[in-house]
């Protein structure tokens, strides 16, 4: 097992590997020197500039919600607490083809103003969403979810026994907050950030919609528009160094800080209820977020749909869906598969060397899909050249590209994407099973793969069922890798809506979008109630 379980953490890393290895001497190329004297510049301003306003807008928003819904007491308190999760489901690009749509000078939002207050064209000023500032507004309403969750989690274990003892020294709530919640919280929030931030500098739909240089716009450009595979792995290397740069800071940030979890948790915390003004203050700073990231974009969507909609919603849709979903369920079923092989294998080791691998492979959830394209297809590319010469040899017969020329390479690159979703998850559940059955099961005589089969995967289901589900929700929404690496004439939900909205048609990729969402949001709510009930029940 634990050797089965390296040969395949290998194969996950070899495109991270692949894409470092580019940045190795004697491996430049005029297209490099071209864009590092013209573009480079910058794409490093505009990316640094994207992840800044991200990182201030999702502290700010994601801290503040998860303050108010776990230590005040406000009316719809528990409704905000699961459904400020909510705009996870949408993904960034599907956003930014809604605010377009809704804002743009024939949208409704300007209509409506010329309408009401008599504005003729050009004589009043109207903010553009399609600026490198609408794409930090666009990311933040999606993302601050992940500071929300982290932040949530902090205040419930690490602040509430320490702010009962702020109150007794005569502190105040702006006080309590500043000088104990916060610096408390202080790791959870970097680490809720660190993972916006990687999704922001992993997506591409959104920037190129927009029309913002970033480096994952800058990969795409190199690779399909000027034909430099080499080129396109150097960028994706320097985005790799961006990603590590944000990772150690994100550790950084953390210092030396330990925080110990009391005994008493949050039990018996009820919050400081808040009326009149003050409870209002409350539902707006929660409704906002909420409202701007999710209830809005569904609504556009839901009614574009219905009013509108996709021409081909009938046999062509269900073609996209299938597509969708057979992708989506094979990358899931085999993500869950080596999840559990890499966990168990590195709970069975004696030394560290698997969990060390583990940690590796799981560094690709921190990349862009463009960038996983890139570090899949030149290793893979060259394995399909060999076997289709190896095939013709012996049977004389040109197979093609048996990799690239299908699915096979893109599942490849979702699961290199997206393994560290079910790893984590299956690593997490796995830790709470006692090795005192391992010992009891290996005392009756069963061996690795039989505990696992009789005991640890039973135990497992329901995590492996939650496993399954974020990677199959994570896939459907995927963009990137799809664009670079579909088969010829194979499309999905994601590029339909995409390429629709690139040709400027908002209204026929609604249907297509609406999917993604609606995929995306009952896992959410699901897992989101889950999580809630648990937490009221310790």
């Amino acid at each position: 097992m634990q050797a089965a379980a390296l040969v395949t953490a290998a194969l996950i890393a070899i495109p991270l590997l692949t894409v470092a290895a580019s940045l190795l001497p004697g491996a430049g190329s005029q297209t490099w020197a071209h864009l590092a004297d013209t573009v480079l510049p910058s794409y490093i301003a505009s990316t640094l500039y994207l992840c800044v306003g991200v990182g201030v807008g999702t502290v700010t928003i994601g801290a503040a919600a998860a303050w108010l819904v776990t230590m005040h007491d406000f009316p719809g308190r528990r409704m905000f607490e699961w459904s400020l999760v909510l705009p996870l489901a949408v993904p960034t690009y599907v956003m930014a083809y809604t605010y377009t749509d809704l804002l743009q000078f024939v949208g409704p939002v300007q209509s409506w103003l010329r309408t009401t207050f008599a504005l003729a064209p050009g004589s009043y000023w109207f903010p553009d969403i399609r600026t490198l500032g609408g794409a930090v507004v666009v990311f933040t309403l999606v993302l601050y979810p992940y500071v929300y969750l982290l932040a949530r989690s902090a205040f419930l274990e690490r602040a509430t026994g320490m702010l009962d003892v702020g109150r007794s020294l005569g502190l105040g709530p702006w006080r309590r907050f500043f000088r104990i919640a916060l610096p408390l919280a202080r790791p959870a929030i970097a680490a809720g950030a660190a993972l916006a931030l990687m999704e922001t500098l992993a997506d591409y739909g959104a920037v190129s919609y927009f029309g913002v240089q970033t480096f994952t716009t800058g990969i795409y450009r190199a690779w399909f528009s000027l034909g430099d595979r080499q080129a396109a792995s150097q960028l994706a290397a320097a985005l790799l160094g961006f990603v590590g740069l944000l990772l150690l800071l994100e550790h950084a940030s953390r210092g030396r800080a330990r925080f110990d979890v009391s005994g008493s948790r949050h039990a018996g915390h009820l919050g400081t209820r808040l009326t009149g003004p003050r409870a209002a203050g409350a539902i707006l700073v929660c409704s906002v977020p909420l409202c701007g990231g999710f209830l809005v974009p569904a609504g556009v969507l839901l009614h574009m749909a219905i009013t509108s909609g996709d021409a081909q919603f009938g046999e062509r849709f269900i073609e996209l869906s299938r597509n969708s979903f057979v992708l989506a369920a094979t990358a899931a079923i085999l993500a869950v598969a080596i999840a559990v092989l890499l966990a168990y294998a590195a709970r069975t080791a004696r030394g560290g060397l698997t969990r060390h691998v583990n940690r590796l492979v799981g560094l690709g959830y921190a990349l862009s899909g463009t960038v996983i394209a890139v570090g899949v297809l030149l290793p893979v590319t060259r394995v399909d050249i060999w076997l289709a010469s190896a095939i013709m040899d012996m049977t004389g017969r040109n197979p093609g590209l048996l990799l690239t020329g299908g699915i096979a390479a893109l599942v490849y690159a979702y699961l290199v994407r997206f393994l560290a979703v079910s790893l984590h998850t299956v690593e997490a559940n796995l830790g709470k099973i006692t090795m005192s059955m391992d010992d009891a099961a290996r005392s009756l005589g069963h061996g690795a793969a039989t505990t696992l089969w009789r005991v640890h995967l039973p135990m497992l289901r329901g995590s492996l069922l939650t496993a399954g589900l974020l990677v199959f929700v994570e896939v459907m929404k995927e963009l990137p890798a799809t664009l670079v690496m579909r088969p010829f004439n194979f499309d999905t939900l994601a590029t339909q809506a995409y390429t629709l909205a690139s040709d400027e048609r908002l209204t026929e990729a609604s249907t297509a979008a609406l999917a993604i969402v609606a995929v995306g949001v009952l896992p959410l709510i699901f897992l989101t109630r889950e999580i809630a009930r648990s937490r009221r029940e310790r």
